[in-house]
């Protein structure tokens, strides 16, 4: 554990030369929280901290996020909330959130395939594009330099291999620093420094559901976001071939692995998280609910056409049972009105 009363020396991250502008990749989890409250505490110079919002996150993110912002901005470093913006929707409803990408698709997030383009779309991409119209890094790659760019990686076993998949790869634009790797910093360590400073210690930063979860994570879950992992499932269930749900394949619990399932569907039953009766109820209702809504709009001017999370918003009300109407596509079609008198808003009502 580092003692905090024994600072080091100033590990000369940046140096002093402002033409360099620094950022930081904020997940709003414990590594890199603890990354930016050492830097700064520091008085290292970090020009801004910039946050991927997936449209996704679990809830405490988005309730740590103000606080954090608070913090930060108190101390000169501005927070900046930046987001991947869809622009081609064919016919479907347009979508804002890594969640309704899926829903759209009829698939999963690239993580249960064994890929990461999920991260590289919804958090690397539009942290890249933002930096593209920022001046200093303008002015900076103009002159032949590169930003330094920060990421909160640290010294455990689950960050040693993120961090050599990713090191001695030459960005002509950036150049990245590891903080916590150059403190040999642990989780433990991070947990520590943000505790000393008096802020709450965040939750691991991801999406609800995210195919790296946990099992024990889902039963920190709300229904609603468990009653929309099962309906992520089964939208994409009849275009999966080699694995089960989100989670691949099952553990089967050797060498102190925790036995689980390759569905999350499957564990969410198992473990009586939601009744048998309304994940059933999902499982069958609920896809061919979503694509008679798909359908229903498909024509619409993308001008008026509604949002699909106007659709999740009506699956969260009826907590999944979408009202159980024979007239589903009137009542898509009436969404588009957003009147008082349109089934959605008396229901709300």
């Amino acid at each position: 554990m580092i003692d905090l009363t024994a600072r080091p020396p100033q590990l000369d991250f940046f140096a002093d030369n402002e033409s360099v502008p620094v950022l930081a990749a904020l997940g709003l989890g414990v590594d890199s929280v603890a990354m930016l409250v050492e830097l700064v505490e520091r008085g290292e110079r970090v020009d801004a901290a910039l946050f991927a919002d997936t449209g996704s996150e679990r809830p405490q993110t988005y309730a740590y996020l103000p606080i954090f912002k608070e913090w930060l901005e108190k101390r000169g470093v501005p927070l900046i909330v930046v987001k991947y913006e869809p622009k081609n929707f064919k016919n479907y409803p347009p979508y804002r959130t890594l969640e309704s990408n899926c829903l759209t698709n009829g698939t999963l997030p690239s993580k249960a395939f064994g890929f990461g383009s999920c991260s590289s779309k919804w958090k690397i991409q539009p942290q890249e594009l933002w930096a593209d119209r920022w001046e200093p890094a303008r002015r900076c790659w103009a002159a032949g330099g590169k930003v330094i760019k920060l990421i909160g990686y640290d010294c455990s076993p689950a960050d040693q291999k993120r961090y050599a998949d990713r090191a001695g790869q030459d960005d002509p634009k950036y150049s990245y620093r590891y903080p916590l790797r150059e403190l040999g910093w642990k989780r433990e360590d991070c947990i520590a420094r943000i505790k000393a400073a008096g802020l709450p210690v965040p939750v691991k930063s991801a999406c609800f559901f995210c195919p790296v979860s946990k099992p024990h994570e889902l039963h920190d879950l709300e229904k609603p976001l468990l009653r929309r992992i099962v309906l992520m499932e089964a939208r994409a269930k009849p275009r999966l071939r080699d694995i089960d749900g989100l989670w691949r394949k099952p553990v089967k619990g050797l060498r102190g692995a925790t036995p689980r399932p390759g569905s999350m569907t499957e564990y969410i039953v198992e473990k009586e998280l939601l009744p048998i009766e309304e994940v059933e109820m999902i499982v069958e209702r609920a896809p061919q609910h979503l694509m008679s809504f798909q359908e229903a709009v498909a024509d619409i001017d993308i001008s008026q056409r509604p949002e699909l999370q106007r659709w999740i918003e009506l699956f969260d009300m009826t907590n999944g049972s979408l009202m159980q109407t024979p007239n589903t596509p009137n009542l898509y079609s009436e969404m588009v009105a957003n009147d008082e008198d349109s089934p959605l808003a008396s229901q709300a009502a």
